[in-house]
């Protein structure tokens, strides 16, 4: 893959960053979800960790390079 540099970080998320992808022909940087979850967990509980981040982070639509947040190593 050709990355153009257009992807979008998370800003406060670059532990949790696992690499770069493609959404259809969209760059994108790809986090683990929960490592994000255990970032924020660190100013504030479990519960409010996971309410933040899903609505103001994985639930924000910042454009066509938008993060994408995956769970490593989960079954479906």
């Amino acid at each position: 893959m050709n990355f153009t540099g257009k992807a979008l970080l998370a800003d406060g998320f670059s532990e949790a960053l696992i690499g770069m992808g493609n959404r259809f022909t969209f760059d994108v940087a790809v986090y683990d979800y929960n490592k994000c979850i255990e970032i924020l967990a660190r100013d504030m509980s479990q519960e409010e960790a996971i309410e933040y981040f899903e609505f103001n982070v994985s639930g924000a639509y910042v454009g066509e390079h938008t993060p994408v947040f995956v769970t490593v190593g989960s079954t479906l």
